[in-house]
């Protein structure tokens, strides 16, 4: 059992982990902000999680329960550990019992090594990123039809161990025992599509269009975030709008700065070593301009996956610097892009900390000049002022809200966090043509999972890639579905079935045969050998 429990959660933990790499970059910047250097902490673990679960399927795919438990009987227990005097069928000269014993202890280590792992981690996810949950329970939206497949392929799998210890066992008490929650647990499995929900799974013909695509602080799975290289890119590979943080140097010129500090995405320490904690907005903006913002993004690879750059794009994001924001109006004016934005308030002391709305909004309306359809307003705090001097920005609420609420503040649209996603509330505030925008949304499963859904945008890290979406991925109609459920149940119905059957046949020959075995076998080496391995305590039961 203990072994079957470590594959288990193993599983569930690589599973778990692996559907959480639309969040990696979070999770290694937590750890930044924590540790105080860049390391891809979230890949690391992605390849200790399936390190160890290739291991332990291994061991349960092998003779490996087998011998771990100590339910077998001795020549199927130790394999290959003696040999056999020909014409005799005695074993003689069988390996020194501490070797025996020593390769039981690094199996029973193994296993407690992937189980502690495997339950350390879970409970380390669950307080520590919570939301995670979330993503687990939406990746079964567009999975759980191939989980399906998968969990009955396991089923077929366990069936030769638990067809071999049933047909074995010398009670049909034991037998019930062994069988019956196995046979429970299928059944189970063969009816739980008659439940299941994909907004993937829908007729011809049904399918919305592909949601925009607006680049989180531009791409910067291809180029240094928030620098111009990075809207560019955006630009370059079709995005349809570009997102932004926007702060206030200490001298007021509105620049692009997701970061309460510069130590992350500058060389500050090279330039200003004494201010590295120092807040971004208590600088100047000449001293601001001193700083070099893509060096970093050379030296840290901060997405995992993200390959390598062309030596024109590496020189070109060497040479990047902190980018304004009428640098970046003017931008997505000329390329005719949406923008949306972030505002962060100076801290207190600043001089502008009570002025910072109306020197955005200057910047906005009278330098950049920006057609006023383009901006996407988020920021919530005297939305009716904002509303009354610049009208036509769209407005943009950051939560989700009654439809009579957000009509009569005159919202358009919605930017939620991709966790809120549901069809049920898209398709809501749709009827009251109000359109929904999810962030951050970087996994191919994820987007295909908001187009399914009617999402009418998602901003994202990685436009380059999400552009070649042409569909998206696990749709199917309800017909290919119930094909493919039917069809799978069928299927391993019969091999586990068969897999039974080959039991019970191997055993009632193997009766067969010791009845006619030698007597050698009972009163020589080998029942000494099988009296003495009687006596050895089970390692792992």
């Amino acid at each position: 059992m203990l072994l079957q429990h470590a594959f288990c959660l193993s599983l569930v933990f690589l599973y778990t982990w692996g559907e959480g790499k639309n969040d990696y970059n979070n999770f290694d910047w937590y750890n930044y902000g924590n540790l105080g250097f860049w390391f891809l902490w979230s890949l690391v673990i992605l390849i200790v999680a399936a390190v160890l679960f290739t291991y332990i399927s291994l061991l349960l795919v092998s003779n490996a329960p087998c011998k771990l438990t100590l339910i077998c009987s001795p020549e199927r227990a130790i394999g290959q550990e003696f040999t056999l005097t020909p014409g005799t069928g005695v074993p003689i000269s069988p390996k020194p019992a501490l070797t025996f014993i020593w390769k039981y202890q690094m199996l029973k280590i193994g296993t407690f090594l992937v189980l502690g792992f495997s339950i350390s981690s879970l409970f380390a996810l669950s307080i520590l990123w919570r939301d995670h949950r979330k993503t687990v329970r939406l990746s079964f939206q567009v999975t759980a039809p191939y989980l399906h497949i998968g969990a009955i392929a396991i089923m077929v799998l366990l069936a030769w161990p638990v067809a071999l210890h049933a047909i074995r066992a010398d009670k049909k008490v034991t037998q019930v025992i062994i069988v019956g929650p196995y046979l429970a647990i299928l059944l189970f499995l063969f009816l739980i599509p008659l439940g299941m929900y994909s907004p993937c799974i829908r007729e011809m013909g049904t399918l919305g269009p592909k949601p925009a695509l607006i680049g989180h602080r531009g791409a910067p799975m291809v180029a240094p975030e928030n620098t111009e290289m990075s809207f560019l890119k955006t630009i370059e590979h079709g995005g349809d709008g570009l997102e932004t943080d926007v702060a206030i140097s200490y001298d007021g010129v509105p620049f692009l700065m997701h970061d309460d500090t510069l130590k992350r995405t500058t060389n500050i320490q090279e330039v200003y070593p004494n201010d590295t904690g120092k807040a971004a907005s208590f600088f100047s903006w000449d001293a601001l301009q001193k700083l070099n913002a893509g060096t970093w993004f050379l030296k840290n690879k901060p997405y995992v996956g993200m390959g390598s750059l062309s030596k024109a794009d590496e020189k070109q994001a060497m040479n990047q610097s902190i980018y304004t924001l009428s640098s970046f109006l003017r931008l997505a004016d000329s390329h005719n892009k949406l923008v949306i934005f972030d505002l962060y308030r100076p801290p207190e002391k600043h001089p502008y900390r009570n002025l910072w709305l109306r020197k955005i909004l200057d910047v906005i309306l009278n330098e950049s000049k920006i057609k006023r359809h383009l901006v996407l307003w988020l920021h919530n705090s005297v939305r009716s002022f904002v509303q009354s001097v610049a009208p036509g920005f769209q407005h943009v609420m950051g939560r989700k809200a009654p439809i009579e609420y957000l009509l009569q503040h005159n919202i358009v649209k919605l930017n939620l966090v991709y966790t809120d996603m549901s069809s049920e509330d898209i398709r809501k505030y749709a009827e009251a043509n109000i359109t929904t925008n999810f962030y951050v949304v970087n996994e191919p499963w994820l987007y295909s999972l908001a187009w399914c859904s009617g999402a009418h945008s998602v901003t994202t890290n990685a436009v380059h890639l999400l552009k070649d979406l042409s569909q998206p991925l696990f749709l199917m109609t309800p017909r290919q579905y119930n094909t493919m459920w039917i069809l799978t149940d069928v299927t391993s119905a019969l091999l586990i079935s068969l897999i039974f059957a080959l039991h019970w046949w191997r055993e009632k020959n193997f009766s067969c045969c010791a009845q006619n075995s030698n007597p050698m076998v009972e009163n020589g080496t080998y029942n000494k050998f099988k009296t003495e391995l009687s006596d050895m305590p089970a390692v792992l039961a």
